[in-house]
């Protein structure tokens, strides 16, 4: 009689998660929830839900997008909030996009991430976005009878085509922030004429919202973390007129020692590019050009990235942690005060372009 009790209190943990209630058998009594934003309000948080819009299925042919929120002292409160407002039971196994406000970002949102990462329905390979200026309320909700879920999906896949920011997943961002101290997180930006658009990256701390790299600084920054967006570049030589996709890059670093004493660190970036259009074939001579114009640009993309995280003292894409795989006995020394080390620490760096037809 004990085991079977055991067994049948085992299967009930099982079958809970976010909502805090057993999971229903018939997918038909479920709402499949895709997409949630939280926001700061005060001491506590506002969590937006929807569920998006479903073509076929249980929830219902062309059924428009659903959209709930709550507002309670945590997002496992919220949730549960949620489960009262629905017929069905609100299901958050199948969200794959979180969105957090600009608010939040400022407040820390450490105890977001630590509820995705300790209840069993929610997943860390969530994607994550920072909205920018605004809540994620909004940006849940400006998705319309489509669903935010749409949008985002597009722009997770532009990221790779550089056409927006590179998505991260909620377990990435959250290791950097517990290893690291601080995260980079693509931001969004909402407009009346094209709701949710890339806006660079953000970058957290422990304490809150570091700053944003846009432009040329959000470029050096993939390129730092090794994660380089396709990007088309046009060069002109002479009569020529080129087209280059660059895309692909490796980040290595290393730590500069003077009489054993640690004196500068050094970065290494390697991108690959190919030849998309050319008016005509190029020289020798003319590919060697190419290939310096490109990598003194992107050594500027660079050194523009590093400057601000260094003000920022914040080193979010793990050069020091990489230059510890080659100093390892330098790196204990100064790794305690690290953050504080980067950010006056001389900085030597290298990139390196191969341009293929």
């Amino acid at each position: 009689m004990k085991q079977g009790l055991t067994l049948w209190l085992a299967a009930g943990l099982l079958l809970t998660g976010c909502s805090g209630l057993p999971v229903p058998r018939e997918m038909g009594d479920m709402a499949l929830l895709r997409t949630i934003g939280v926001d700061a309000r005060g001491a506590e948080l506002e969590v937006t839900a929807s569920a998006g819009r479903v073509e076929g299925g249980q929830q219902g042919e062309g059924e428009p997008a659903v959209t709930l929120s709550a507002r309670r002292e945590s997002l496992t409160a919220a949730c549960l909030a949620m489960q009262g407002m629905s017929s069905r039971h609100i299901f958050f196994g199948h969200v794959d996009q979180l969105l957090l406000g600009e608010r939040l970002a400022e407040r820390g949102v450490q105890p977001v991430l630590d509820c995705f990462a300790q209840d069993a329905e929610l997943s860390l390979g969530t994607r994550l976005w920072l909205i920018r200026g605004a809540e994620a309320g909004a940006a849940v909700a400006s998705g319309g009878e489509e669903g935010a879920d749409v949008r985002l999906a597009t722009l997770q896949a532009d990221g790779k085509q550089g056409d927006a920011p590179r998505s991260r997943t909620v377990g990435e961002v959250y290791t950097d922030l517990l290893e690291l101290g601080s995260a980079y997180v693509p931001a969004l930006g909402l407009t009346r004429e094209e709701p949710l658009t890339g806006q660079g990256y953000g970058v957290l701390t422990a304490g809150g919202l570091a700053g944003y790299l846009e432009g040329d600084e959000a470029q050096g920054l993939e390129l730092l973390a090794g994660r380089l967006s396709r990007v088309a570049v046009g060069q002109t030589l002479g009569d020529n007129q080129v087209s280059v996709q660059l895309s692909g890059g490796r980040a290595r670093s290393g730590f500069e020692l003077q009489d054993g004493e640690l004196a500068g660190l050094w970065v290494e970036c390697r991108a690959e590019g190919r030849l998309k259009e050319f008016s005509a074939p190029l020289s020798r001579e003319e590919q060697e050009t190419l290939k310096i114009r490109l990598e003194a640009e992107l050594r500027q993309s660079v050194e523009a990235a590093l400057a601000r995280l260094q003000e920022w003292r914040t080193d979010c894409t793990g050069l020091g942690v990489r230059a510890a795989l080659l100093h390892p006995s330098q790196w204990r020394r100064v790794q305690a005060e690290w953050p504080q080390r980067f950010a006056g620490l001389p900085v030597r760096v290298e990139v390196q372009v191969t341009v293929e037809r």
